[in-house]
């Protein structure tokens, strides 16, 4: 037994334990541990409160991105909105204008077509008080002649224009 190195490394481990107990190395050691596991404790918990807290933080930041994401969707859906309305009253006011610019041209057709009428009117009866003047001067002689072609010139102009 004394020449089995295994017993003397049980001896020598038993003097170290002993040398150990009476320096009190144990209780340095059971501190040392105590104050590792309540510093890895703390690390723990201060992580807990980190990731609770970036657990809130992305809760708030997606609470935001899905309330930009319906207010951007809003502008679009008004901004579509603006567009039609815009659009329809750039077509009604187009319309109109159209409608106003086709009365417009009308009146000024039927303005020149009154006007040519009463233009040539005008040169038939000038054409015919003429052709009468030259007709009756020819045919009836004197101031019943004169007093005549008056009266016939004066109603033909009445009458014609």
């Amino acid at each position: 037994m004394f020449a089995e190195p295994e017993f003397w490394v049980a001896v020598a481990f038993v003097i170290l334990m002993g040398i150990f107990g009476y320096f009190g190395i144990h209780h340095t050691v059971l501190k040392t541990l105590d104050h590792r596991s309540d510093r890895i404790k703390a690390e723990l918990d201060d992580a807990r409160r980190l990731k609770e807290e970036a657990a809130k933080l992305l809760s708030e930041y997606q609470a935001r991105r899905a309330s930009a994401e319906r207010e951007a969707q809003d502008i679009i859906e008004s901004a579509k909105a603006e567009a039609e309305r815009i659009a329809a009253e750039a077509k009604t006011k187009m319309e109109d204008f159209v409608t106003r610019r086709t009365k417009t041209a009308e009146s000024k057709i039927a303005l020149a077509e009154a006007q040519a009428m009463a233009d040539v009117r005008a040169a038939a009866a000038d054409a015919a008080v003429t052709a009468a003047s030259t007709i009756l001067s020819q045919s009836v002689k004197g101031d019943v002649a004169n007093d005549l072609l008056s009266k016939g010139i004066a109603e033909v102009r009445e009458k014609l224009n």
